[in-house]
């Protein structure tokens, strides 16, 4: 490992560490995060809040529905007919009362904080109101109190009808799928429709709550996500507030989470979106996100067509996501795996075409989660190795030649002589055939792979839950020692997989630097003196960030830390240095008499080193 190499190690450490720096919630999100520890009481809070605003409804006087407005009949008090449907996979809670959806639960994926399967939308925490625009009047869905039709356990049907004019609700769940269709028709509107006005507004709230062990770590996952027509999919910030208002128009909104998602699609592209995303304050704890979603819905009025909409309501799993998308309007196009983050292109390109394939193999052999993940790391290490023994071997090849680099170094003692002794050091590697940035090349392409798979893991649902030696749950951090105050950096717990992700950090820095204590000379001596405090800073800044991360992604670092020492010292048990440096003297004597081939670095530094020459003739 030389100069170039420690180089590009230590920028490939600062790409990560201000990656996660970034990602990281501020103090103020961070001192919200920390008070979710009571989802009881929070819980208490809202039943007793939303008591006292019935018991002031009660109270206050209601004024009498215009007789002569549009569906007089259904405008009615109350809270309406609750509906349950429900097939293998999602359970749905609906309500007469606006033909809406209340709640939703995923049937088979248990809460990590809480009893019971996971509540993706919470009776009381999400509701989602249409208005349909006429000319009369803005009928709002909402205000309707719809009977029922028809009913089974995975479809119904919420009718409004009066005087020959109808709206009509219809929802199906699919067999064995999260996907529920909603259907709404119109009958007898044909002469109420404002001209140019063909839409159903939508107006979509939902307070997200945490489903998993370590809340500010889900957070950094969480988004309100969004799919441009024809267009690739994005989201709101995921750890600060904010708001947009979209010019294009979106083929699905969807609240995400880190692992479930609640994604409304509709046949055709919705327009004049508006999206809102809220942290939590100090004020108020118990919740991840808020989320909020304005925009119009192609509806014909005029037509009896109607407008067919779809909302997933499940697991952000891969090839779910991907066989969800082909029951949408859309197709494939609908992109609903990338729901599942895998990295920016280049690194989901990776993840998607190589680790998704090599990971599915395994899990597909019945093995834990535990030793996939150890199967994982050596098949990645093995497939690099190749470029890891190149590195060395460059690395080695320099360090032989260090003899011959000390003796240039003592012609050209002085430092102003430092554009001299540099050319010459380049003339030297050149002769020998060695290249000073051939360490450092075979790294960088390892790094690709590194960063995807920080992507990967813990996105991966198939982790979550998954307990292995110690952690209970490879999907968040292990926390076998744990203690009651939240300390500065390190919070209230220790992660023994971070801890020994950064032993292992630890010693493959100290097995480098004493391998190559001997490979620089001179200059480059000094400089490498001043640069070790920085490498052995790196893996104690690596244990602050990655204590609060997924316990997989840590257990992942340390197996493949621990592979690369192993690899390092059978690399420098396996070289001969006497055999390398006689294969450079053979290299040598074979192409003294080439012609000089001068490399695009070398002749730079020919043409620094003449126009320096210049300038000090100038000066004499």
């Amino acid at each position: 490992m030389d100069k170039n190499t420690i180089t590009g190690f230590i920028l490939i450490a600062l790409v990560v560490i201000g990656f996660s720096w970034y990602s990281q919630p501020s103090k103020e999100e961070l001192a919200a995060m920390a008070q979710r520890d009571s989802i009881a009481a929070v819980e208490q809070q809202k039943q007793a809040e939303a008591a006292k605003k019935q018991a002031e409804a009660a109270a206050a006087p209601v004024a009498a529905p215009d007789s002569s407005s549009l569906f007089f009949a259904a405008r009615t008090d109350g809270e309406g007919q609750r509906i349950v449907l429900q097939n293998s996979k999602v359970k749905v809670g609906l309500n007469s009362k606006g033909a809406t959806v209340e709640d939703a639960e995923i049937i088979g994926y248990k809460s990590r904080l809480r009893d019971g399967d996971v509540v993706i939308l919470g009776k009381g925490d999400a509701s989602m109101k249409l208005t349909l625009p006429l000319k009369q009047e803005n009928i709002r869905l909402a205000d309707l109190s719809f009977s029922v039709a028809e009913q089974t356990d995975s479809s119904v049907t919420f009718v409004a009808e009066q005087d020959g004019k109808l709206l009509q609700v219809d929802y199906k769940l699919r067999p064995d799928a999260y996907m529920l269709d909603m259907y709404v028709t119109s009958r007898g509107l044909e002469g109420m429709a404002m001209p140019g006005q063909s839409a159903l507004l939508l107006d979509w709230k939902a307070t997200i709550l945490p489903q998993e062990k370590g809340a500010d770590f889900e957070n950094r996952y969480s988004s309100l996500t969004y799919k441009r027509q024809d267009k690739g999919v994005k989201h709101l910030s995921e750890t600060s507030d904010e708001s947009k208002t979209l010019e294009e128009p979106v083929e699905w909104i969807a609240f995400k989470n880190q692992f479930f998602s609640a994604v409304l699609i509709a046949d055709k592209p919705m327009s004049k979106a508006s999206l809102v995303t809220t942290q939590p304050d100090s004020n108020y704890e118990g919740w991840l996100k808020e989320y909020e979603a304005a925009a119009e819905i192609p509806f014909d009025a005029t037509s009896s067509a109607g407008t067919h909409l779809q909302m997933y309501l499940g697991p952000n799993d891969f090839h779910i996501l991907k066989a969800h998308s082909e029951m949408t309007a859309y197709g494939s196009d609908a992109d609903l795996d990338e729901l599942v983050y895998l990295g920016w292109s280049f690194f989901r390109f990776i993840n998607r075409w190589s680790i998704l394939y090599i990971f599915d193999w395994l899990k597909a052999l019945g093995l834990s989660m535990g030793i996939v993940l150890l199967l994982l790391t050596l098949i990645v290490k093995f497939a690099v190795y190749p470029t890891q023994k190149k590195s060395y071997i460059s690395s080695a090849k320099m360090r032989v030649l260090k003899p011959k680099l000390d003796e240039i170094g003592k012609q050209y003692p002085n430092p102003e002589q430092a554009m001299q002794k540099q050319q010459a050091m380049m003339q030297v590697y050149s002769q020998y055939g060695v290249s000073p940035m051939g360490g450092c090349l075979p790294m960088l392409i390892q790094m690709p792979i590194w960063l995807a798979l920080f992507n990967f893991i813990p996105n991966a649902i198939d982790l979550r839950g998954e307990s292995f030696l110690w952690a209970d749950d490879l999907s968040a951090y292990d926390d076998l020692i744990r203690w009651n105050v939240d300390l500065p950096l390190i919070g209230n717990h220790l992660s023994l997989f971070c801890l020994l992700f950064t032993v292992t950090n630890l010693a493959n820095t100290w097995v480098s630097m004493r391998q190559q204590q001997n490979q620089f000379t001179g200059e480059q001596a000094q400089q490498m003196k001043m640069m070790q405090w920085m490498m052995y800073l790196m893996p104690l800044m690596f244990f602050f960030v990655f204590n609060g991360y997924s316990s997989g992604l840590s257990y992942y670092y340390f197996v493949s830390g621990l592979i690369n020492i192993i690899m390092m010292w059978y690399l420098r048990w396996s070289t001969d240095d006497k055999k390398l440096l006689a294969s450079l003297e053979a290299y040598h004597q074979q192409h003294k008499n080439d012609p000089k081939k001068v490399s695009g670095l070398q002749a730079r530094l020919e043409a620094l080193q003449k126009m320096q020459q210049e300038q000090a003739n100038r000066k004499r």
